[in-house]
């Protein structure tokens, strides 16, 4: 399956000239990236990488996606208000995986003295692949949810003009009409200005937790300008600065730098080498404070592998839609086979089943941010190695989806054009906001698309791997 005719693909004068507009274009429109030899200066920069051509995705699924999002943010909302359930679902894990743990400390700490804020602040990503099935009929799959982090949504907010463009200069008029408007990061900002409208301080900044090496910095940038435009203020600053300059006053509001901060919005803090000694501390100090936090620590629990394990379970759903069975069957529909790896006979039958097929399957670490997964052969020789102790309730199995692969050319900064089999997957951005026990914002806020090429298993954009897509609808 091709997002463009055959002849157009393999017409290399034609693709040579629409690659040099496709470049131009994403710098026109700012698809923009920093350069790894440079990645914190905006000295020199690049165009972020991105596919030639749209890739087809179909209507129905991509409508499946995009109406299941709403529910997907209530369940994360109200698995990270279930304490008795995220302790039974992780109690395995934080005794063998140290940043869970961790977390998990800073979590039990908070819930001991008490919530000092009620505003809750969300914004997620669900991505999925398209599973062919072995009845021909492709289905939605859910990969993982991101509850920290969920990046992207500026950067593909600024795609659909260029894929238009291409697809004009391509003679392909009519398939252009098929690229939907996306600007998933107008809907984050309006999430965040009502948040910060909640908490009810007009001098109130919202601060951007930030990491050390910020490459795809543009990407967030976007957020920034849409709270600048309305007047809501914006600072940049990393665990470091909070260490060292952050404090709480009596009534566990948050400052630095004299700054009064509303909101902490989390672009950091989802690897355990984004974290010093210092860095958990200041990570405990945010959460004590009464700055909504986005996520906040139950949230970002509730994104971990093993809760969405725990979940696919059968009547785990109904525990968090007691009176919506029809939101209960439109999450479950999406679901690929999960499995627990804790000690005992159903964890046995987990590590059997993976090394006699492991091309079936992905093992999972508790890990954020791409390039975490084991594949093929070291499965076996990760399960192995540990399954006879503990150390193998530290990952989940899930089944290995194979989306149909599509022909394109990906544009890769000092990558040499050529065209490829690839793969895609689809994600859909999902923003709320809560007060107290009443649900004042829950929103879909628009869709990614990334594509990589098959000859490779795992990675995101930073890693080099996967690129920017747009979902031509078919």
């Amino acid at each position: 399956m091709a997002s463009v005719p055959e002849h157009v693909l393999m017409n290399e004068a034609l693709i040579e000239d629409l690659q040099k507009v496709a470049k131009d274009t994403a710098l026109l429109q700012g698809v923009l990236m920093r350069t790894k030899e440079t990645p914190n200066s905006s000295e020199v920069v690049s165009y972020a990488p991105f596919t030639l051509f749209p890739s087809p995705v179909p209507r129905s699924l991509f409508e499946q996606a995009r109406q299941v999002q709403t529910h997907f943010n209530l369940l994360v909302d109200r698995i990270s208000q279930d304490a008795e359930f995220l302790e039974q679902a992780l109690a395995s894990t934080i005794k063998v995986d140290d940043f869970t743990a961790k977390l998990f400390n800073i979590y039990r700490q908070v819930k001991q003295e008490g919530c000092s804020q009620h505003i809750v602040l969300g914004l997620n990503r669900s991505d999925y692949m398209l599973d062919p099935g072995k009845d021909g009929n492709t289905s939605l799959k859910q990969i993982e949810i991101n509850t920290i982090a969920a990046g992207l949504g500026g950067l593909t907010s600024r795609t659909p003009d260029v894929h238009r463009h291409i697809l004009k200069v391509a003679g392909q008029v009519e398939e252009q009409k098929k690229i939907l408007d996306n600007n998933p990061v107008a809907g984050f900002a309006e999430a965040i200005a009502k948040a910060w409208e909640l908490y009810g301080s007009e001098r109130a900044v919202v601060m951007f937790l930030v990491g050390d090496v910020e490459m795809i910095q543009f990407d967030n940038r976007f957020a920034e300008y849409e709270l600048w435009s309305r007047n809501i203020a914006v600072i940049r600053r990393r665990f470091d600065d909070v260490s060292k300059r952050a404090s709480l006053d009596q009534n566990k509001r948050l400052f630095i730098d004299g700054k009064e901060v509303a909101i902490v919005y989390f672009w950091n803090g989802y690897m355990p080498q984004n974290y010093t000694e210092q860095g958990w501390e200041a990570s405990l100090m945010m959460e004590r404070s009464r700055a909504v936090k986005c996520p906040d620590i139950s949230t970002h629990l509730a994104g971990t592998k093993k809760v969405q394990q725990e979940v696919s379970r059968p009547g785990v759903l109904e525990r968090f839609f007691p009176d919506d069975p029809k939101a209960v069957a439109q999450i479950r529909a999406t679901f690929a086979g999960l499995y627990s790896l804790d000690m005992g006979e159903e964890g046995d039958r987990t590590v059997a089943m993976a090394i006699a097929n492991p091309d079936h399957f992905v093992l999972k670490p508790q890990r954020e941010g791409g390039g975490n997964n084991i594949y093929g052969e070291d499965i076996c020789q990760v399960l192995e190695s540990v399954k006879e102790n503990s150390e193998r309730c530290a990952y989940i199995l899930m089944d290995k989806i194979r989306p149909q692969p599509v022909r394109n050319y990906l544009l890769r900064s000092g990558s040499p054009l050529k065209l490829s089999t690839c793969l895609s997957e689809l994600g859909m951005f999902g923003a709320y906001v809560r007060q107290g026990k009443g649900m004042v914002l829950n929103e879909c806020t628009g869709h990614l698309l990334r594509t990589k090429s098959d000859e490779h298993s795992d990675g995101g954009l930073t890693a080099g791997v996967a690129v920017l897509d747009n979902p031509l609808l078919i």
